[in-house]
Order: C-alpha cells, then sequence, then structure tokens
C-alpha cells in the first residue's frame, strides 16, 4: 500500500468539520521527524517522528500518531492515553509501575510522571494527550 499524506492540521480540523469524519490507515501514514532532546537518551540512537491529527483551539489538548525507533529515553508525561499500534516496549515510571507495551496494549499516563521507555522494537502509537 503507499504511503499515506495527511492534510495540515488546520486543513484536517476543517475536513473534520465539514465531513464529520476522517480515517487513515495508520501503519501508512508519513510521520515528520521531531527532535529528541539529546539529555533525554539514555542508549542507543533513537529517533521519534510524529503527526498531529487535531488539537483543541486552546492547545491543551492533541491528538495523533507517534514513533520511536529503538533506545532508551527518558521523558516527563504528559496526561495521556493511547494505543500501540506496532512495536514494543518497556515502560518504567520512577516509583511506580514498570509496564510492557505490544500491539493493542491501551496505556495511560499520569501528567508529571517521569519515565523511562527502553524500545526493543519500533512503537507506533495512537494517542490523545491533555496539557
Amino acid at each position: 500500500m503507499p504511503e499515506i499524506l495527511v492534510p495540515e492540521t488546520a486543513d484536517l480540523a476543517r475536513m473534520v468539520t465539514a465531513a464529520g469524519a476522517f480515517a487513515v490507515p495508520t501503519g501508512d501514514v508519513r510521520l515528520s521527524p521531531d527532535e529528541l532532546d539529546p539529555t533525554q537518551i539514555l542508549a542507543g540512537s533513537p529517533r521519534v517522528s510524529s503527526i498531529e491529527l487535531w488539537s483543541s483551539p486552546d492547545g491543551t489538548q492533541s491528538r495523533g500518531i507517534w514513533e520511536i525507533t529503538p533506545g532508551t529515553v527518558t521523558d516527563v508525561e504528559r496526561d495521556e492515553i493511547f494505543v500501540v499500534l506496532s512495536g514494543r516496549a518497556t515502560v518504567e515510571v520512577e516509583g511506580g509501575a514498570t509496564i510492557e507495551l505490544v500491539p493493542g496494549s491501551v496505556c495511560l499516563l499520569a501528567d508529571g510522571a517521569k519515565t523511562i521507555w527502553i524500545v526493543h522494537e519500533t512503537l507506533r502509537k495512537v494517542y490523545h494527550s491533555t496539557a
């Protein structure tokens, strides 16, 4: 299947408003590279990429697709729910749980949680986050 290009966020919002819905095959959507702060990288050479499919007018919420290649990184989380589409990772929460993520996993992250992501296989997720 050819790679899918998604309209810019503003255009996509207008399309969803006009049509009432929008759907894409998530595995084929072209993602854009994102900057990963080098101080977050603990091991390997992970790269991240994403596409924002929607954001609230006040910028406090967003929905999209995010991907990270193998390696180990630290992060401070936002309030988020996501579903793993592909790949495999272990997420360690400072002072909390360690979870294994596989395709189909639904995960909730607490705002401010300090995490270590050990990405074993390139992980792609669809998410909704709140600032």
